[in-house]
């Protein structure tokens, strides 16, 4: 499924192939919560590094979290006017993007179900809107985001599937 996306102010709009489109995980560390997440949590899609197109890069800025006090090498972009998170590009999984949910302008599928994760590091404030269809963990799960959607059928295609939890 081909993703567009934009920053709030319109200086920064991107295109991405996902063959993982729905937003189904919801990530409660406080990376995502304190960058954005304004409901105490942020969604992570998955596409395809190789196809992400970029119209006002100039105007992206990288943050790059301090994790037991060393900068991640992950590349957190944001719009450098309006502050809108972007995407998260690793490094360790260089075949994949993850833009936020929050920024993709496409109408997005609904996910049958919703996997919540990192809640050891979730406000007290935040609440976690469980069903029993959705799944719970404390850290990162074993099933991918690719094996997520394999399992229910909802994948696009088989490219791409780098086995990256975290998204």
């Amino acid at each position: 499924m081909l993703l567009e996306g934009s920053c709030h102010c319109g200086a920064v709009r991107f295109r991405v192939e996902s063959p993982h489109p729905y937003p189904y995980q919801r990530c409660y560390c406080s990376i995502c919560r304190k960058t954005a997440g304004g409901g105490g949590y942020a969604i992570n899609l998955s596409g395809r590094a190789e196809t992400l197109e970029v119209e006002g890069a100039e105007h992206t800025g990288i943050y790059h979290a301090v994790i037991d006090c060393k900068p991640s090498v992950g590349e957190r972009h944001f719009c450098r006017h309006c502050a809108s998170a972007l995407w998260v590009y690793d490094p360790r999984w260089p075949a994949l993007v993850h833009p936020f949910a929050s920024a993709i302008d496409s109408e997005l599928p609904t996910p049958p179900e919703h996997v919540h994760i990192l809640l050891d590091s979730k406000a007290n404030w935040a609440d976690v809107e469980a069903d029993d269809t959705s799944q719970c963990f404390s850290g990162f799960p074993e099933e991918s985001i690719a094996e997520w959607h394999q399992r229910l059928g909802l994948e696009e295609s088989d490219e791409g599937d780098d086995k990256d939890s975290s998204g």
